[in-house]
């Protein structure tokens, strides 16, 4: 009998909608959410009476349900986290942020209408991508230039132009794999050109170019081997020397960069990653790279080089379908501003300032983390140590960072559970563990970061 009662007082779907809470609810969140939350809530509560349950059912006790699950279904599935990690830029956690000058420009462009195609001083249609190629040619030394979704849209894009149907020619020591099994050979065949390996996996020197390029080459292709290095009895054949045998035979030359580094990291001992204007000036025919790696921009493939072949490129039907869109031409066009000046940049660009930044700077924050846990946190055992961050994003090979993380350990808890309950917090964070120990790296929390660290380590383990 009190079962029977239990359902009959359950609320209808309509009562509830129609109710005070629901009135609330359609000004707030979409219908289809709300009725859905409603539906679900409901059949749970019927459920748990016809299982012997006693549940509370008033309209009351039912709304902050549906209103907790309709939250749930509303929740923004992509939003911040915070990188512990010490990679700097992480491809799955976003790679570069952005520097707030790029996101005021994105505000700005997009909130309104922009000349993104119309050009204001003559009064007509004008091309998208002046508002950045003037820019580009100023920074980088190149002819010309033009823009797209990614760096592996942009190989894509200029082998299919320059070299359908003939042949590429690349050293084996450079067929490259990235991320998302990118690999040049799949791409060159995607493309229409005919793949060409010359040399050895660790040794390609002059000749093996020269002897290879007949009536049927197309490009000489020089691939940066951005996410791997080889070391031991190795040799290459350098950009300047590729560029000499291209114009001896006649063969354009393009270099695929991958990261795209427009700020000279030899001062701070990383030796072995080349600057976009130093490449451009030993006469490479097309360069590419990616905007949101070591340019710590939004996502982009960028190619610069000679004027006669980026038009040939633009023109290229394949160039609409990779074009990109106002907010990262907005995005684009804000950080290669803040590239102007190299030494502003540093400061401005915040993957910079994230790999470039000073021990002592780093240390600084890992003290403050750890006390702040001391505090705050009574079951938590933490300690500084030395450790090692890594670039990461496919940029900077073997080249390891010197850092402080913050040792954590919970009384009673593995670190496996620590990472996860971290992980799903209502503001994740994103760590590593090492040697059966959460480890928070000092390197990619920002200073706004550690009170919200905190608060979401108390979440997680308190």
């Amino acid at each position: 009998m009190e079962q029977k009662e239990l359902l009959r007082k359950l609320p209808s779907v309509d009562e509830v909608l129609k109710s005070p809470y629901g009135i609330k609810w359609l000004k707030a969140y979409p219908r289809r959410y709300i009725l859905q939350a409603i539906r679900n809530i409901i059949a749970f509560k019927r459920t748990e009476i016809l299982e012997g349950f006693i549940p509370d059912v008033s309209l009351n006790a039912i709304s902050r349900d549906i209103e907790i699950k309709i939250e749930k279904l509303v929740e923004r599935r992509l939003r911040p986290v915070i990188n512990a990690t010490g990679v700097v830029i992480h491809t799955n956690l976003g790679r570069a942020p952005l520097p707030p000058e790029v996101l005021n420009n994105i505000m700005d462009v997009a909130t309104g209408y922009s000349n993104l195609e119309y050009n204001l001083e003559e009064g007509r249609r004008g091309e998208r991508y002046d508002h950045v190629r003037w820019i580009l040619k100023d920074i980088t030394g190149a002819e010309d230039a033009v823009v797209v979704n990614n760096n592996a849209a942009a190989v894509l894009l200029c082998l299919s132009a320059i070299a359908r149907g003939r042949e590429v020619i690349v050293s084996r020591g450079e067929l490259i794999e990235i991320g998302g099994s990118f690999r040049i050979p799949d791409v060159m065949l995607q493309s229409g050109a005919l793949l060409k390996e010359v040399g050895t996996t660790n040794r390609t020197n002059s000749g093996d170019y020269e002897d290879s390029v007949d009536e049927q080459t197309a490009l000489l292709l020089k691939v940066h081997q951005s996410n791997y290095k080889v070391i031991g009895f190795t040799e290459d054949v350098s950009i300047g020397e590729l560029v000499g045998i291209g114009k001896r035979m006649g063969v354009p030359v393009m270099f695929d960069l991958g990261s795209g580094c427009f700020t000279d990291l030899k001062p701070y001992g990383i030796h072995d990653e080349p600057v976009v204007h130093e490449i451009v000036s030993e006469g490479v025919d097309i360069v590419t790279f990616s905007g949101d790696k070591l340019l710590g921009g939004p996502q982009a493939g960028i190619i610069v080089g000679r004027k006669a072949l980026v038009e040939r490129i633009a023109r290229h039907p394949l160039a609409r379908a990779l074009r990109i869109d106002k907010l990262t031409l907005a995005a684009l066009e804000a950080t290669l501003l803040c590239h102007a000046d190299p030494g502003k940049a540093r400061e401005r660009i915040p993957v910079l300032r994230t790999l470039l930044q000073g021990d002592e700077v780093i240390r600084r924050r890992a003290k403050k983390i750890q006390l702040l846990i001391k505090r705050n946190v009574r079951n938590a055992q933490v300690s500084i140590e030395k450790d090692e961050s890594q670039a990461g994003g496919g940029s900077l090979p073997g080249v390891y960072l010197p850092t402080y993380v913050v040792a954590l350990k919970v009384k009673g808890m593995s670190a496996p559970a620590v990472e996860q309950r971290l992980r799903r917090g209502a503001v994740a964070v994103i760590t590593r563990i090492r040697a059966g120990t959460v480890v928070l790296d000092a390197r990619t929390i920002r200073d706004s970061e550690v009170k919200p660290l905190l608060k979401a380590i108390k979440e997680a383990i308190c």
